[in-house]
């Protein structure tokens, strides 16, 4: 039994696990947090800084880079402003 559960790899097993859209759904978010982070560096600031642009806690980046949290959309809307960022839904492709 356990051979068999080696036999398998990450995306069988989350396919089993997880529903297509909540496969979508984490790895929108993962790549949400990436690009923030990514702003933020390449802008030269740090999560303090940030925070006090978008009026945001520094716990609240911390735990969003770190992918620790679901981010509410004003939160999202004050960081993308601050990072002279916009937001925008696309289709899939």
């Amino acid at each position: 039994m356990a051979g068999a559960i080696l036999e398998k790899t990450w995306a069988e097993v989350q396919s089993e696990l997880f529903t297509p859209e909540e496969i979508a759904a984490s790895r929108a978010r993962i790549k949400m947090a990436i690009t923030l982070s990514k702003a933020r560096k390449a802008r030269g600031l740090t999560q303090k800084k940030l925070s006090e642009l978008a009026g945001v806690k520094q716990s609240a980046i911390s735990r969003l880079e770190h992918g620790d949290v679901n981010i509410r959309l004003g939160t999202l809307a004050k960081l993308s402003a601050a990072l002279n960022m916009k937001m925008q839904v696309v289709p899939l492709e």
